[in-house]
């Protein structure tokens, strides 16, 4: 793996790292089964462009985490253009990554990566939880004659018989999806978006507290107002203080194994929302760590 410098790479720090670094950053914008809007393809660099501008000072956790993280960020590389193949590459990056003992966090591209990305861990794991944020269920069995579709992204997961998922933010999904969640309740639990103001966090212990756990965020899962630089946007959704103590909890008390956050589309001129997701990204590292026993 070729790596980016530091003052290129995520959050663009100058500072010299003097121990070795615990997180790996992976652009990866693939982008073939987009259905409404584009633009995923330029979600990664725009993350990472947008990241320069961060205070890397963390007000509520009061220290710069990143000096205690240590972040390396991959040098962006072709990816295969066969959506198979491509799952496949992101899946054998990942599992470098964790064989060398770091965290990956990738930067998609669509909500079609998570499936690769967390291949490697449900070889590791025995048992992995995704925390997943979207406004979409992701449950089709496929979309528009496409199995690996960014809109069927969590049911391949869940073809994995070791993976459960708890997803935020829901608040669109096909009637076939809700007749698939309600067959496999004992695997997925939704906290569905219209809820948002009686979500009990107290649930959240009996669904991570000592689990491995590996973040998948769809930044549709925002409301459309903060964050329209999605391929499809949806109102009643999820503001950043909605989303902050969730994370925050879980990373106290699971393991959190890793990370991918996607479907950012950018628009020109329009840098608060790559901002927005930069943000996102730092606090949960910060969070990660700050509790990482």
């Amino acid at each position: 793996m070729e790596f980016l410098s530091q003052k290129k790479g995520f959050l663009g720090f100058d500072a010299i790292q003097n121990k070795d670094p615990r997180v790996i950053v992976v652009p990866f914008g693939l982008e073939k089964t987009v259905s409404y809007g584009g633009g995923t393809k330029n979600g990664p660099k725009e993350i990472i462009k947008a990241s320069h501008q961060v205070e890397l000072y963390d007000e509520e956790l009061k220290k710069e985490p990143y000096r205690e993280i240590g972040i390396k960020t991959i040098k962006p590389f072709p990816i295969k253009k066969k959506i198979g193949q491509a799952l496949d590459q992101l899946s054998k990056i990942n599992e470098k990554i964790i064989a060398n003992n770091k965290f990956p966090l990738v930067f998609g591209g669509e909500h079609s990566i998570t499936p690769g990305a967390i291949k490697p861990f449900i070889d590791k794991y025995n048992e992995i939880t995704l925390l997943h944020f979207d406004a979409h269920a992701d449950l089709r069995e496929s979309y528009q004659g496409e199995k690996f579709s960014h809109a069927s992204a969590i049911k391949r997961c869940l073809d994995f018989k070791n993976v459960k998922v708890v997803s935020f933010g829901i608040r669109n999904l096909s009637k076939p999806e809700m007749d698939f969640y309600n067959d496999n309740r004992d695997r997925i639990e939704i906290f569905w978006g219209k809820d948002k103001k009686t979500w009990d966090l107290s649930q959240l212990n009996k669904f991570f507290k000592g689990k491995k756990t590996y973040i998948t965020f769809d930044v549709d899962g925002f409301d459309a107002s903060i964050m329209p630089a999605t391929g499809t946007p949806e109102p009643g959704g999820l503001l950043w203080e909605d989303v902050l103590p969730i994370i925050k909890k879980v990373c106290q008390i699971s393991n959190i194994v890793g990370a991918d956050i996607n479907e950012l589309a950018p628009i020109k001129n329009f840098d608060s929302y790559n901002f927005l997701v930069a943000k996102l990204a730092y606090k949960i590292l910060a969070y990660t760590f700050e509790f990482k026993n």
